[in-house]
């Protein structure tokens, strides 16, 4: 890691005295991801600088603990904390963050955003390139209705899988520049596929200028041939909740659907609050 930061730090040295010393390197290969917060310029370093990182695969995962914060091994949080990565909002309090994976449409995210809007509830929707090609509509309603869409990749590949540094690059701004080009916005979250990683992953990710979000409770929600109702989603889900959760669901289940009000509408009256990620 301390390579790393002093690759970065010659790095620039060397680039600044090449070009009169008169400011920032030039990106190697990242388009310009803009925010509202006005962050730093994005800048993609040279491959050389990310080759000094580790790249061994990590997947995210977690001990769940009923009413408690989940188990999670220090080394993975101290990881995730260098390169601008989180799981658990930092402040706590009852505050709780939804967010949602969309690979593809299985007929329920419109029944998602109508109770979203009944309950005046924000999330956030991690959105795939086929999922912006297909379901451009619903993606437009999702910036229209103030929540977040979040980049989850062109081709939900697992990121330490992509072979080099310029087509991990594309894998995340390919996807914003087609959704700037649809909404006139651009991507400040990013989900890894798959929940897997690695420092020089996070790293890449970090320099494009995004916060690398992963979750605090999950389940095993993902297959939308197994429908189990939306009680077992209630049951899944509420004795689980903690302070500062960042909930992970998969919009392709129906029972997540299902539950989706009760679950909102019982955790508010719990004395939560669901907020939107900007307020991490």
């Amino acid at each position: 890691m301390k390579r790393y930061f002093a690759g970065i730090i010659a790095c620039f040295l060397l680039i600044s005295c090449l070009t009169g010393c008169k400011g920032e390197p030039e990106p190697e290969n990242a388009s310009s991801v803009s925010t509202e917060a006005q962050a730093p310029e994005p800048t993609l370093y040279p491959a050389e600088i990310y080759s000094q990182l580790s790249n061994d695969k990590i997947a995210w995962g977690l001990k769940k603990v009923k009413g408690e914060k989940p188990e999670v091994p220090e080394s993975i949080t101290k990881t995730l904390s260098e390169f601008d990565g989180v799981y658990l909002s930092k402040s706590g309090g009852k505050n709780l963050y939804l967010t949602f994976d969309e690979g593809y449409e299985n007929g329920y995210t419109g029944q998602i955003l109508d109770v979203l809007k009944k309950t005046q509830t924000p999330a956030a929707f991690f959105i795939t390139g086929d999922y912006l090609k297909n379901e451009a509509e619903l993606v437009k309603r999702m910036v229209d209705e103030g929540h977040i869409v979040g980049n989850h990749t062109q081709n939900h590949p697992s990121m330490p899988e992509v072979p080099d540094v310029t087509t991990l690059a594309k894998e995340i701004t390919g996807l914003d520049e087609q959704f700037f080009a649809l909404t006139g916005q651009h991507m400040r979250y990013l989900r890894p596929p798959k929940g897997e990683f690695s420092e020089k992953t996070l790293a890449v990710s970090k320099d494009l200028g995004y916060k690398s979000v992963f979750w605090s409770f999950a389940y095993a929600d993902w297959e939308k041939d197994k429908v189990n109702g939306a009680q077992y989603a209630y049951d899944h889900v509420m004795p689980y909740l903690h302070d500062g959760a960042i909930l992970l669901l998969h919009a392709v289940s129906k029972d997540n659907a299902d539950a989706l009000e009760q679950i909102i509408t019982d955790a508010k009256a719990a004395g939560y609050t669901f907020k939107s990620l900007d307020e991490l």
